[in-house]
């Protein structure tokens, strides 16, 4: 059905071996901001986002949704990038806590971490909504269901968090996690040829690679770049198993 991989291994090496050759990043730790412009709005999100945006993922079933315990007909129902937006608080947070140590924000952080392991699956699976609420549709709808997404950002904040307080926990889960996911998706016979619908776990896997040195982490960012566009669409091949018409998507075109 789809035409066989190609894969560059010069290219693939060069990518491994010297990441960032035009450009690297300076470490976040390292920089100290103090203007009169951009010092006062992270001073503002440290104070008053992080704390709000917390009571919002609280107040709204977000944190709940971790303890997988929703039942039908309860509302509200886990969204499919409820996780996604967890994700974000919790990189936010640890950026923060690596340069201005607090001690609330701390407490708060350690919590949400325990509630995104203690929700991990025993192969390495981590969503709240397709563990809850449709396991029975787990990968089989990745140009619209946000799984890689949500996976990505699991991953950032993951990296985030081990590089703010030096701690594995979370960061062993999510490589478990890439682990599983480097199982299902890839060229190889038996595995799925797709590709995420929202762009994202791409560069996730990339930081994942430069924290862990696993270089299949790399290869992985790779290859669901390099299949995106591949004909014949892969998502026209999931529509088709899901009992749907390509020709009906909403958007008209995958281009």
């Amino acid at each position: 059905m789809f035409p066989p991989y190609q894969e560059d291994a010069s290219t693939l090496s060069l990518s491994i071996e010297q990441p960032g050759l035009a450009f690297t990043a300076v470490p976040w730790k390292d920089v100290t901001i103090d203007d009169l412009f951009w010092a006062a709005r992270l001073r503002a999100n440290r104070e008053h986002t992080l704390p709000h945006l917390y009571r919002f993922c609280q107040e709204t079933g977000r944190l709940d949704a971790f303890r997988l315990d929703w039942k039908p007909g309860r509302e509200p129902v886990p969204h499919i990038f409820w996780d996604s937006d967890v994700a974000k608080w919790l990189e936010a947070a640890c950026y923060s806590l690596a340069t201005h140590p607090d001690a609330w924000l701390s407490q708060r952080v350690d919590e949400v971490v325990a509630l995104i392991l203690a929700a991990q699956q025993p192969d390495g699976y981590l969503n709240t909504h397709f563990t809850a609420v449709e396991p029975e549709k787990r990968w089989t709808n990745l140009r619209d269901r946000h799984e890689l997404y949500c996976a990505g950002h699991l991953m950032e904040a993951a990296v985030a968090h081990f590089q703010a307080t030096g701690k594995r926990t979370l960061l062993d889960a999510l490589s478990r996690y890439a682990d599983y996911i480097d199982s299902v998706f890839g060229p190889e016979p038996g595995k799925k040829r797709g590709y995420p619908g929202h762009e994202e776990i791409e560069l996730a896997l990339v930081k994942l690679y430069r924290v862990t040195g696993e270089k299949r982490y790399l290869r992985l960012s790779q290859y669901f770049i390099e299949e995106r566009g591949r004909q014949p669409h892969y998502y026209d091949a999931e529509a088709r198993l899901r009992g749907e018409d390509p020709a009906a998507f909403w958007a008209g075109t995958y281009e």
